[in-house]
């Protein structure tokens, strides 16, 4: 059984429920057909995660009531110091990562990553160039959502190192002395990305 296939069809699927159900919510025959698309896409996820089909069922209902269905966006700073990267120790997993995280609504993708590195850090920086913007399918392990990352090089302007109710510890990292990293946030490819943009800004920006 290939997990990622699945997930993958279960991600389709679910976007497929969505947008039906935004587009047809006073046709009872249709809201019946793209519900039970909904379901089984919530089984489909279920049977390859570790999370219950009640709770993966209701995560896709409240996103049924958002609209059309388009990818979620997460932003990630890449914050240098004498050639050295900031990365966060994540709470959740005790690995490391580039600060980052969801874009709110209302949010410019440049005003969320700086806001998220301050959040998470303690630092301020001012974001300077679009790195590179990844689709998460295609170069991280398979989530619950369909994501858009978008990383960010950033200005170190001031602060201090402080943790977060997300994050238990803060520092700067050489390429060639990293910390564990928490591959379903910053993989090794994507800071080495980093860290090569940061030595060249000329470089353009990379995509997919």
């Amino acid at each position: 059984m290939n997990e990622n296939k699945i997930i993958a069809w279960a991600q389709a699927l679910a976007g497929v429920a969505q947008c039906g159900l935004t587009y047809n919510r006073t046709n009872a025959f249709e809201v019946e057909r793209y519900s039970e698309i909904q379901r089984i896409a919530s089984d489909m996820m279920a049977e390859v995660s570790n999370v219950r089909f009640e709770d993966m069922l209701e995560l896709f209902d409240e996103q049924s009531h958002d609209g059309y269905a388009t990818p979620k966006v997460d932003v990630r700073g890449a914050v240098f110091r004498d050639d050295a990267v900031l990365l966060v120790k994540e709470h959740v997993t005790g690995k490391w990562t580039l600060p980052g995280g969801w874009v709110d609504v209302g949010d410019t993708p440049s005003g969320a990553v700086e806001r998220e590195v301050w959040e998470e850090s303690g630092y301020r920086a001012k974001a300077s160039k679009v790195i590179l913007v990844a689709d998460r399918n295609l170069h991280y392990p398979p989530g619950r959502f369909h994501i858009y990352k978008l990383f960010f090089l950033c200005d170190l302007t001031g602060g201090e190192a402080l943790v977060s109710h997300e994050t238990d510890g803060v520092g700067f990292f050489r390429e060639d002395d990293l910390p564990e990293l928490d591959l379903n946030r910053t993989s090794s490819g994507h800071l080495a990305a980093c860290f090569a943009h940061y030595r060249s800004p000329a470089l353009p920006t990379e995509f997919d």
